[in-house]
């Protein structure tokens, strides 16, 4: 059931960076390890609904309404300029330990979730991509659920990765405001961006 072609195209799909990608990138170079762990898990939480809606049928109904679609990505496009206009208007150096968890790691996580929660093309996506790599028949929808576990453990795996890569590299450009005040723009410029590239999408 879960084939060698399966993983690969699944690897390709999670590593091409999207939203949820970007803002764990942020949160690594911003405030460290333990952000970007906290924006993974709550990344990985949104999939999982994602996974559940397709199971349960939930995204075609989002894909043949066009009302409810519409509905969902006009406020996934507000949450994502939103999150572009806060980026940009952070000031300062970068975070320290004390000052993340004094920020919240629940809050990031929560932010983690909305991003992805808020993008109706998620949970079509699953209910477009599962079925190619499943095999007819009474066992179908179960076939389905262990293929998206196992895409979501690839979505967590390379989101982890990704963000441990970017805590470790915040050391570098720790001491200087300079370099965050433009990384925090250039953050702020791929929110916006994602924001208008999702309001341009249609079922």
């Amino acid at each position: 059931m879960i084939t060698l072609e399966f993983l690969l195209t699944a690897l390709v799909v999670v590593a091409i960076p999207g939203t949820g990608a970007i803002y764990t990138l942020s949160c690594g170079l911003g405030r460290g390890r333990m952000a970007a762990l906290a924006a993974v898990a709550g990344c990985t939480v949104a999939v999982l609904v994602h996974l559940a809606a397709a199971l349960a049928g939930l995204a075609a109904v989002l894909h043949a309404s066009a009302v409810l679609f519409q509905g969902v990505k006009i406020a996934g496009v507000a949450f994502l300029l939103w999150m572009a206009w806060a980026t940009w208007r952070e000031g300062g150096g970068l975070c320290a330990p004390t000052e993340v968890a004094e920020r919240g790691l629940r809050r990031i996580a929560i932010r983690g979730v909305l991003i992805n929660l808020l993008n109706p093309k998620l949970a079509i996506f699953f209910a477009a991509f599962l079925p190619q790599f499943v095999q007819p028949g009474p066992g179908a929808t179960a076939q389905m659920g262990v293929l998206g576990l196992v895409f979501t453990g690839l979505t967590a795996l390379v989101f982890a990765i990704y963000g441990l890569f970017a805590a470790r590299a915040r050391d570098w450009i720790l001491a200087s405001e300079a370099a965050m005040r433009w990384m925090r723009r250039a953050f702020a410029a791929c929110f916006a961006g994602l924001g208008l590239r999702l309001a341009l999408t249609e079922r």
